[in-house]
């Protein structure tokens, strides 16, 4: 196994926690008009949970089912994610 390989996971980990948590003060800032925000954002929002997560656990069952390691499973769960709050994080920083 890659000695840096959880290092890898603890940084993806923590840039997902980063980015998650600027989605939601920008998303809190929106909606208190603190902020302009797309009229539809709340339903943006609500919407998106349910596909993204699905694509998160698919990726970590088929990372298990192929047998890899615990660090890779994590990965793979964290990646769907991660592009998922990256881009809302660039779309509301417009």
């Amino acid at each position: 196994m890659n000695p840096f390989a959880y290092f890898t996971l603890q940084t993806q980990a923590a840039r997902l926690m980063f980015d998650t948590q600027t989605v939601m003060a920008l998303r809190l800032m929106g909606m208190s008009g603190a902020i302009p925000a797309q009229a539809d954002e709340n339903y943006v929002m609500l919407t998106e949970k349910g596909p993204a997560m699905l694509k998160a656990i698919a990726a970590g069952n088929e990372a298990l089912m192929a047998g890899k390691s615990p660090d890779m499973v994590m990965s793979a769960v964290i990646r769907p994610l991660a592009r998922k709050v990256s881009a809302n994080r660039k779309r509301l920083m417009k």
